[in-house]
């Protein structure tokens, strides 16, 4: 006989602390430093965030800002998803969460060749390949699009006395698996994720040559007119 849970009491709410109040305004702040917010929509979410008593009311002040991404994850994993219907903030449409834009694997792969050069390497969603050769010379490979829970991309590079730019979103692993002589990638730090965004795979062989993996530019305050 099927155990019925309709009786069961609800889930109690989690009560806020000052480190989670005080993680909701930093995102506050980097989403005015990026001109998300005007002065007025900045000031109630503060004076909410201050005034929060749960977890659950908190989340709808950071669901449509890219910098709370991860801050949003926590809370949400913490208090089982939900929010309080009567927070004024939010959303019925919901978080705009991280999730692949295609199946993996359902786009061409990609190849570029760049030779005393280089261009803007736009990588689409659904790719899962991209294969490299570069002389002197490297890409802006953007990877924004095509990363996502779950999703692998695998980039290949043969160079030279070269090297890539590769920007990834937050969240995304990184697995350095090439062979380097006289050479080496570089990591920076604000681009090492957690793998809760996907897991880029760096393959191939450098001589005198390396990338460097930076979080793209958008997501935080200081990557605003400049990249890492």
């Amino acid at each position: 006989m099927a155990h019925d849970d309709s009786n069961q009491p609800p889930a109690p709410r989690l009560r806020a602390s000052d480190k989670d109040r005080d993680a909701v305004l930093g995102v506050i702040t980097d989403a005015v430093t990026s001109g998300r917010l005007d002065p007025d929509e900045t000031a109630e979410r503060q004076d909410e965030a201050i005034s929060a008593k749960y977890l659950d009311e908190l989340m709808p002040l950071i669901v449509d800002l890219p910098e709370g991404h991860d801050i949003y994850r926590s809370l949400q994993r913490q208090t089982g998803g939900g929010t309080t219907a009567s927070t004024s903030l939010a959303h019925s449409s919901g978080p705009a969460p991280l999730a692949p834009r295609a199946e993996p694997g359902s786009a061409r792969p990609m190849n570029s060749v760049a030779i005393m050069s280089g261009r803007e390497l736009d990588v689409p969603a659904g790719t899962s390949e991209v294969t490299t050769y570069a002389l002197m010379g490297g890409d802006h490979v953007d990877l924004c699009e095509a990363m996502g829970p779950g999703v692998t991309v695998s980039l290949t590079s043969y160079s030279m006395m070269a090297g890539h730019d590769i920007y990834v979103p937050p969240g995304v692993r990184i697995r350095d698996d090439t062979i380097n002589i006289m050479a080496g990638n570089e990591v920076r730090g604000s681009a090492k994720g957690d793998g809760s965004n996907g897991t880029l795979i760096l393959k191939g062989v450098s001589f005198m040559a390396g990338h460097d993996i930076h979080l793209a530019k958008g997501y935080r305050a200081k990557d605003q007119g400049q990249l890492e």
